[in-house]
């Protein structure tokens, strides 16, 4: 391709609107262009590596047992409706009606539509297994559009999903995909952890995130540094303590009530009785489609509310506000506690562990100290905080650490949650009726490319991974107009393209400095500078992207030192 004849228009300043690294290199780079918030137009440069991410997909999946359809992205209600999720998924789903008043939403995903197609053409166990997917533009009405590719509206997915006769082959289909996503993301060039997940509002019975690593990502992981566990911060599991009733620690006194005027945070209080935040007891009250609840965490803990919704069995749950906190508590906000509370109390493993210890009174400028448990009643116990950097691995006791990642991909083991919704069943060899146990996968495409640059950039641009990069090799003519110089760009052009390399031609009527630096800007792994300089003695100059390294290089040899290079 010749650069005088592609649209890339290059910035030469970061774009005001653009918050990570990926946003606005993209912008700048020419490979995008906002036409709303968070919905984006992909130009030619984008659109290669789009492509080419796509096709790595494509023959992993293929090579994973997966069939590609393409299925609608207007979808009816009425298949929401039977799974569940028409009111359950909230203002992200995007609904309009047609001419004649019947309801529809743009896909956000597509469970509800591939199940239904499944439940009319499956009969038989002969049939199954069976993997489909699609690679498709999907709408999710997010809150907050942001960091460009990474959180907008519109974006390119992946989703594949599959459909076994029982929960051994569905295992084999999720670790199947497994393997299929490691592969995909190895082949991107990201550096990546799968980790435990909360299956959200896609639901299942568990699900594991592809994490590429990155200071900017808007999801929090934990990794083991002694053995494989990794999770999202959301999932993660508080390794359990052993507990005998009355082995509490430290001396037991009886309650006290103390005037605590104007304290409400953590540290107003704990500050003003100069105790420490792991001998205070937070109490909050939450809202949920049951009723209110009292939720109690450490006072040094933070409470994690994916588990508190798994743990309490509810589909709605917010923190209440001042109204409900009143009528509950009898106390205004930030007094709130456990004596004496009249709604179902749950609490988290760590309370089980704690003595004379410090919560609310129930009242305005009161707290009590000295709390024990046996002055309130709990209804449960349960694993219901997000972990520190202090807690041990679950699995073998070794240190954990935090790190930050941008979610690329998502495996889920669905069960029947949605085959039972819809009514997707089979005959077996009996000849008896069982419902298709289901599974679903998605990688973003958008995402995937955006995380790619995140991990790989410098002051000067992008440095793309060789396999989605959207040109393999730059030329670069200083002086075209000089005969010799154009007659070997133009043959080193032809020859690169004829082995089947994506080779871009700058040819371009600009100065060589602005040439050089949108070569760095739009990432390009290898750039082969022409000019008569070199030419004198036969040579091309050929500089590296991703290590700076550069060479003179006989032009005689240079497919030889390009197919050295990219090889594999």
């Amino acid at each position: 391709m010749r650069y005088s004849k592609m649209l890339i228009p290059t910035l030469k300043e970061d774009p005001a609107e653009a918050e990570v690294i990926s946003h606005k290199l993209m912008l700048r780079a020419g490979m995008i262009r906002k036409l709303a918030t968070g919905i984006y137009s992909y130009l030619p440069l984008a659109r290669r590596i789009f492509n080419k991410v796509e096709q790595i997909i494509r023959e992993e999946m293929n090579r994973a047992g997966g069939q590609e359809v393409t299925l609608p992205s207007v979808q009816p209600s009425d298949v929401w409706e039977e799974s569940g999720r028409w009111n359950l998924y909230g203002k992200e789903l995007l609904r309009f009606k047609d001419r004649n008043s019947r309801d529809f939403c743009l896909g956000p995903t597509h469970e509800e539509v591939i199940t239904d197609l499944i439940r009319r053409e499956i009969r038989s166990y002969r049939q199954l297994p069976l993997n489909l997917y699609q690679i498709q533009t999907k709408f999710r009405d997010e809150i907050r559009p942001r960091f460009g590719l990474m959180r907008g509206r519109e974006f390119t997915m992946k989703d594949a999903y599959s459909f076994d006769a029982d929960e051994s082959g569905a295992e084999e289909s999720y670790n199947r995909m497994f393997e299929a996503y490691t592969r995909i993301f190895e082949r991107c060039g990201l550096e990546f952890r799968a980790v435990e997940a909360d299956t959200g509002t896609i639901g299942g019975s568990f699900s594991h995130e592809f994490m590429a690593l990155a200071d900017s990502g808007e999801d929090a992981i934990v990794s083991c540094d002694s053995c494989s566990y990794a999770a999202n911060v959301e999932k993660a599991e508080i390794k359990g303590t052993d507990f005998v009733s009355g082995d509490r620690p430290g001396p037991r006194k009886g309650m006290n009530k103390v005037s605590t005027p104007g304290m409400k945070t953590v540290e107003e209080v704990t500050g003003f009785l100069k105790v420490t935040s792991r001998d205070l007891v937070k109490t909050l009250i939450y809202e949920t489609d049951k009723g209110a609840v009292a939720i109690l965490v450490r006072g040094d803990h933070e409470v994690n509310e994916a588990k508190l919704r798994s743990v309490l069995g509810c589909n709605e749950l917010s923190l209440a506000g001042d109204e409900t906190i009143s009528e509950v508590t009898h106390a205004p906000r930030g007094f709130a506690g456990p004596v004496g509370l009249g709604i179902s109390i749950t609490a988290d493993n760590a309370v089980r562990q704690m003595s004379g210890f410090v919560t609310g009174g129930n009242e305005g400028d009161v707290h009590f100290t000295n709390v024990n448990l046996d002055d309130f009643k709990v209804n449960a116990f349960a694993d219901i905080r997000m972990v520190t950097k202090d807690d041990p691995c679950p699995r073998c006791n070794g240190k954990l650490r935090l790190s930050r990642g941008i979610e690329v991909g998502h495996v889920f083991k669905l069960g029947t949650k949605y085959s039972e919704a819809l009514g997707a069943t089979f005959l077996d060899a009996n000849g008896k009726e069982q419902l298709i146990v289901m599974g679903c996968y998605g990688i973003g495409v958008g995402r995937t490319v955006a995380a790619a640059i995140e991990q790989n950039h410098d002051k000067d641009g992008i440095i793309f991974p060789v396999p989605i990069a959207p040109f393999q090799v730059l030329i670069l003519p200083i002086n075209i107009d000089k005969n010799e110089v154009r007659d070997t760009s133009e043959f080193l052009y032809r020859s690169l393209n004829e082995e089947g390399y994506d080779v871009l031609l700058d040819d371009r009527d600009e100065s060589p400095g602005i040439r050089f630096k949108d070569a760095d800007l739009i990432g390009i792994p290898i750039r082969l500078t022409v000019s008569k300089r070199t030419l004198k003695e036969d040579m091309v100059e050929l500089k590296s992207r991703r290590t700076g390294e550069v060479v003179l290089i006989n032009k005689d040899s240079v497919l030889d030192e390009i197919r050295k290079r990219l090889s594999g």
